[in-house]
């Protein structure tokens, strides 16, 4: 054996933090990195060892002391109240997804499973014990968009094999993530942060007024929309499924207002798009 390369963690803690009428509710994991803790791989020694559980409650205690609004600044902090308390980490990992509860009035919300914000951050601690973040990334994932109107795909490679047919208009259908980095991935816990609520609604807008002659157009538009209005980002990518409905031969021959459409076939087409400032 020429070297192992170890982690351990926690996954999917669910929290809820009331703040009033506020809430931000989360599923949290963890991962430590280092390897510092090999001597429990290789001769069972669980002298450093932190067990899972602690690491539950640890992250239940420290997220009932946070006060903020954001799902990078939660997990800033736990990074830095674990780093602080077991020096024998050398590095974390954590990552969070939202719960998708909407907020119907004041005190009142609406659990709509489906697509919500992300977060990751990457905490190295030194040798003179100073926390750093090391790395960063944020998103909106899961997201499930249909526009009846306003999207084309012609004039593409023909063969003997193809058999799809250009459609001037189609009523496009995507599933698609939006992942995003920051020049300084300090900047994600600090004021230059850009909301997920702000990202999203920028690619909605996009989607909504955007003629595109494909997805690979529409991508490209939300991806150079999202770096010109946000500054402090560095890197923005994104990646789309196609599942745009067939239409229905004969519907809409006798009045093209009045369309019909079905699911098509279940193989979906990829599109994925990296753009760096």
């Amino acid at each position: 054996m020429t070297g192992a390369r170890i982690s351990y963690g926690k996954l999917e803690v669910p929290v809820h933090l009331v703040r009033g009428e506020r809430l931000l509710a989360a599923d949290v994991s963890m991962e430590v990195l280092g390897q510092g803790f090999l001597p429990a791989y290789t001769e069972g020694d669980n002298t450093n060892v932190v067990a899972t559980d602690t690491m539950k409650n640890v992250i239940l205690r420290r997220a009932h002391e946070y006060e903020g609004p954001t799902l990078e600044g939660l997990l800033h902090d736990l990074g830095h109240g674990f780093l602080s308390t077991y020096p024998e980490m050398e590095g974390l990992r954590l990552w969070a997804a939202r719960q998708p509860w909407v907020a119907e009035t004041g005190r009142v919300f609406r659990r709509v499973d489906g697509d919500h914000a992300v977060a990751s951050l990457e905490l190295g601690q030194s040798s003179a014990g100073a926390i750093d973040v090391v790395a960063q990334r944020s998103g909106h994932v899961g997201l499930r968009l249909l526009k009846t109107t306003g999207s084309a795909f012609t004039k593409f490679a023909r063969d003997d094999d193809t058999t799809l047919p250009e459609r001037l208009d189609r009523p496009l259908f995507v599933h698609l993530d939006v992942h995003w980095t920051y020049g300084d991935p300090h900047d994600a816990v600090g004021p230059a942060h850009v909301a997920p609520d702000a990202v999203l609604a920028l690619v909605l807008e996009t989607y909504d007024d955007f003629v595109s002659e494909s997805i690979q157009h529409l991508v490209h538009e939300m991806g150079t929309r999202i770096l010109e209005r946000f500054g402090a980002l560095a890197q923005v990518s994104l990646r789309s499924e196609n599942h745009t409905y067939d239409p229905v031969p004969g519907a809409g021959d006798a009045d093209p207002l009045r369309k019909t459409y079905t699911s098509p076939f279940p193989a979906w087409g990829l599109i994925t798009l990296v753009l760096d400032r």
